[in-house]
């Protein structure tokens, strides 16, 4: 399956990268060469495969879900870099806040 350099282009959009025309000449293959892999793929007959989450085997080892004691306040913030009574001092992350009146 051949791409056009739009459509490869158009691709590149919607992973959000900026593609040089040097990419743009560079991907087109390689991006055909997956689909093309991939529509083989679709001849596969997989009329009696259960449907799976891992291709191995694998069993989940779980431990028990147990209640436990936390850590007190004190025990949280006593290597904060900087705290405000009981809470941790972080500079803001958006920005100050403007006060109606400021200019």
């Amino acid at each position: 399956m051949a791409l056009s350099p739009d459509e490869v282009r158009r691709l590149g959009l919607l992973a959000r990268l900026e593609l040089s025309e040097e990419e743009v000449t560079a991907l087109g293959p390689q991006v055909a060469s997956i689909l093309d892999f991939v529509e083989q793929l679709a001849d596969l007959d997989t009329e009696n495969v259960e449907p799976m989450t891992t291709a191995l085997d694998v069993d989940n080892r779980w431990r028990a879900d147990e209640r436990v004691a936390g850590l007190t306040n004190e025990q949280a913030l006593q290597n904060a870099p900087q705290r405000d009574d009981d809470c941790f001092l972080v500079p803001p992350v958006l920005g100050t806040a403007s006060v109606k009146g400021d200019s």
